[in-house]
């Protein structure tokens, strides 16, 4: 009798569970011709309260044969992987996903995730310049192309999200992750942001804009130190890149910040990541939280006294999938207690399923391993490495026509400093310090010049310590030669696998702006010998060098160029290159005379009182400094000329609704091909609260042939002039405004005024 009632018990439980799986292979949310809404709904009502809570969790990944023990027949919301190479990755993925769609209950895949921010973070894959080298290019049809080729990439190896662009905005050059910045300009900030999404998005890719919001102008520059401002700054400035990215593009997530805005955790804030994201930006996605920013809302800013409040918070806030944990075992037991209504629970599991069925998981979750070894860093993607550095790298100093160099002038050359000889990539790269992935300076040059001119490398000094005891080798070295090139700046990589001494990146941040360590004596030293020198800066962010700017011979610049950067900096240094990238941060004079950006408003520069100068600064603003950058925003020089020979504008009355129309015509007065970076800003003459003395509004590269005229057409909607008022209602106020046409925020050709009525 008992073996009859458990085998009745077993016929019974198998015809049920036969059944169960018979209603779920024909389930509305399996039919692919559903409306998505519709196969939401028809899910969400069939999962437990659990399986909700774990679609807000991200579950890191292992090895394929670990994919069992780690998700034990549960399906998670997210999952990443970042030590893994991309081969093993994509088969990793290819058996994960297979896993969620055959061994979970209800056959729910997961969205993977990985950092893009210089192409895509698992080994072997092709690295690309770091973003603020993507800005410096002011290029976005390039950068579009840089994540279209990214987004191959990533599609083979089965990804879905990448966790990048970076939107803040680089006003405190203190702060470690200047680097993973566009620049200064929230104009150029979308500009480029939404470039570098649509590359992505072709894809069916979703890219993850952050930091949400008002991340990037620290307190002191730490890393997630509390940011000052008021709501006419988070609304004219923090918010116009995330606004502009999020109209363009339509992105399906949002990262967001560890920071607090005037005092504010903006992480636990439904009026930030609900009312203003949501409901004022049209963000249609799910949020996706940073690392442990959730539980920080207790153990960072004690905005709540409990693990459980802080997930609480975080969830009706707005924070639709937590990556760090703090959702688990907390969730679960707050809506079973009554703590948190389970409305907020649904809402934002809605949010990650319609992700999903947006982007074709139920359909078609996996990538392609098959062709991994034919895309993944192929020779056409670092081709496009090499072409995005090539367009970053800024000449800012070029005394003579010293450069390019004219190799047959030269028997020898000292190539020096703590970055002559290593590859930098910078943070959220996927490579290690001591890695053979990339071409060093010395390399390249070595591979531009070979046997012409004899290259003698000497390091000098570290990138770091106070530690002298290199530099008379170095001094030794450029007194034998004829020439000295000297590379110097900041080191930073990816996070985990940094060296001891990092001096950019996320975490790293500066109390001083001078260069670090003894590289400032090392330059000293150097030009001691009476031998012309070339400084070539290798860094993640502007540092203050009026020395350099004074007693160099030529200063190039290089923000993290990826993988070809050695190679770039030598066909630069050796001609084959014409430099076109501007500056997309100002250059300090000190760290006191930080924050520097160049769109400030017209009364922080000088002041109504006259005053004896000082012997230092007859007509400046400090004592014994002046307030105006070492370098300006917009600043770069070719080794060729342009010309601005003519602006036509097409109407100077306007409404509103209307398009200012801008034709510059400019001319290439040199002996070769080069790109000239077309920039509009705009001042508003007289405005009812304070505006900035110029913004850059629209700007365009040409490739300009030696001895032609192009004619640049420009156009900004009307629209764009506005500004929150009084009552932060945003109006375009009547009246003149400015049009300043040129070559940067400081080399200003036309001026043009228009009336808005």
């Amino acid at each position: 009798m008992k073996q009859i009632i458990i085998l009745s018990t077993l016929l019974l439980t198998y015809g049920i569970s036969a059944a169960v799986g018979q209603q779920l292979d024909t389930a509305l949310y399996k039919n692919k011709k559903a409306p998505v809404p519709a196969r939401v709904e028809d899910l969400l009502k069939r999962m437990t309260l659990r399986e909700k809570v774990l679609q807000l969790q991200n579950r890191g990944a292992g090895k394929t044969d670990e994919i069992a023990n780690i998700f034990k027949g549960e399906s998670f919301g997210c999952t990443h992987e970042m030590g893994m190479n991309a081969q093993d990755c994509a088969n990793m993925y290819q058996e994960l996903q297979t896993y969620m769609l055959k061994k979970t209950r209800l056959g729910i895949p997961v969205l993977t995730a990985v950092e893009g921010i210089e192409g895509i973070l698992q080994n072997n894959c092709t690295i690309f310049p770091h973003e603020l080298a993507q800005g410096s290019t002011f290029n976005p049809a390039l950068i579009r192309k840089m994540t279209t080729a990214a987004g191959e990439e990533a599609q083979v190896i089965g990804i879905h999200q990448i966790l990048s662009p970076v939107l803040d905005i680089a006003r405190e050059l203190r702060w470690g992750r200047v680097e993973e910045t566009f620049g200064e300009d929230p104009f150029l900030i979308a500009e480029m942001g939404t470039a570098f999404i649509k590359g992505y998005q072709s894809f069916r890719i979703t890219c993850t804009p952050k930091h949400f919001v008002a991340h990037g102008s620290p307190s002191g520059g730490l890393n997630c130190a509390n940011v000052s401002g008021g709501e006419r700054d988070m609304r004219s400035l923090y918010l116009y890149p995330f606004a502009k990215v999020i109209a363009n593009t339509n992105p399906l997530s949002v990262m967001s910040c560890y920071s607090a805005y005037d005092g504010v955790a903006v992480s636990g804030s439904r009026y930030y990541m609900t009312d203003i994201l949501r409901e004022e930006l049209g963000f249609k996605g799910y949020v996706y939280s940073d690392w442990g920013s959730v539980e920080r809302l207790q153990s960072f800013h004690h905005a709540v006294d409990s693990r459980e409040q802080a997930a609480i918070q975080s969830l009706i806030a707005g924070i639709d999938l937590d990556v760090d944990g703090a959702y688990e075992g907390t969730l679960e037991k707050s809506v079973e207690s009554g703590l948190v209504d389970i409305k907020y629970l649904d809402e934002a599991v809605r949010h990650v399923l319609t992700v999903k069925f947006e982007l074709g998981l139920f359909d078609n979750p996996f990538g392609d391993p098959a062709r991994v070894s034919k895309v993944v860093r192929s020779a056409a993607h670092v081709e496009i490495a090499k072409m995005v550095a090539d367009e970053s790298a800024v000449l800012l100093k070029n005394d003579n026509n010293i450069l390019p160099l004219d190799i047959s002038k030269y028997k020898s050359i000292a190539v020096v400093g703590p970055n002559a000889d290593q590859t930098v990539f910078g943070d959220y790269s996927w490579t290690s310090r001591d890695t053979k992935e990339g071409t060093t300076l010395l390399e390249g040059l070595q591979e531009a010049i070979g046997n012409k001119v004899k290259l003698h490398y000497t390091q000098g000094c570290d990138w770091w310590s106070r530690d002298t005891s290199g530099i008379a080798a170095a001094v030794k070295s450029v007194t034998a030669s004829d020439l000295a090139i000297v590379a110097i700046g900041t080191r930073s990589t990816f996070l985990g696998r940094s060296p001891q001494y990092s001096t950019a990146g996320e975490g790293f941040d500066l109390s001083s702006l001078e260069l670090p360590g003894v590289q400032q004596e090392l330059l000293t030293a150097i030009k001691a010998t009476g031998k012309p020198f070339i400084v070539v800066f290798i860094a993640g962010k502007p540092l203050a060098m009026p020395w350099v700017k004074e007693n160099a011979n030529a200063v190039l610049v290089q923000w993290y160029g990826g993988e070809k950067q050695g190679n770039t900096l030598a066909d630069i240094l050796t001609g084959v290159v014409n430099p076109s990238g501007r500056l997309n941060v100002s250059f300090p004079r000190s760290t006191g005379n930080t924050p520097i950006y160049y769109n400030h408003f017209v009364t922080d520069r000088n002041e109504p009182f006259d005053r004896p100068g000082s012997p230092q600064d007859p007509k400046g603003h400090y004592i014994f400094d002046r307030p105006d950058p070492l370098w300006a925003f917009g600043t770069g020089m070719s080794f060729t000329t342009f010309q601005y020979l003519d602006c036509r504008i097409a109407d100077t009355i306007l409404t509103e609704k209307d398009v200012i129309k801008i034709a510059v015509d400019v001319k290439n007065t040199g002996n070769r091909d080069g790109k000239e970076v077309i920039q509009v800003y705009v001042r508003d003459r007289v405005s009812s609260v304070a505006t900035p003395v110029q913004q850059l509004k629209a700007f365009s590269k040409e490739l300009i042939p030696k001895g032609q005229t192009r004619t640049v057409q420009l156009e900004i909607p009307v629209s764009e002039l506005g500004l929150y008022n009084e009552r932060m209602k945003y109006v375009v106020e009547p009246g003149a405004f400015e049009l300043q046409i040129g070559a940067a925020a400081d080399n200003i050709h036309f001026t043009k005024v228009i009336q808005v009525k």
